[in-house]
């Protein structure tokens, strides 16, 4: 499956917005990394919080909930809302 962002893509955001299952999302790893990744489906973090599965686009690529778990509420900050214009040479 290809992704559905590439490099350079531009999005727009929504900080504090709902999560549904499906979305993209704009989340923080525990180590720091900021990613876009699709929310999956509601779950409990490790410590029992409400958490968010995050699966990739491309699952032979990046990192996502396979390799970290469940991501926190808390630490998905917003969702795309859309791309807002492709990276230079990419199909529209």
């Amino acid at each position: 499956m290809s992704p559905t962002l590439l490099a350079g893509d531009l999005l727009l955001v929504r900080y504090a917005a709902a999560v549904r299952p499906g979305a993209l999302v704009l989340a923080r790893f525990p180590d720091g990394t900021l990613a876009v990744k699709r929310a999956v489906e509601r779950r409990t973090s490790r410590t029992g919080a409400a958490a968010w599965w995050l699966l990739s686009d491309n699952p032979d690529e990046g990192v996502d909930s396979r390799h970290r778990g469940a991501i926190a509420d808390e630490a998905v900050d917003a969702v795309v809302l859309l791309r807002v214009w492709p990276r230079p040479g990419r199909p529209r």
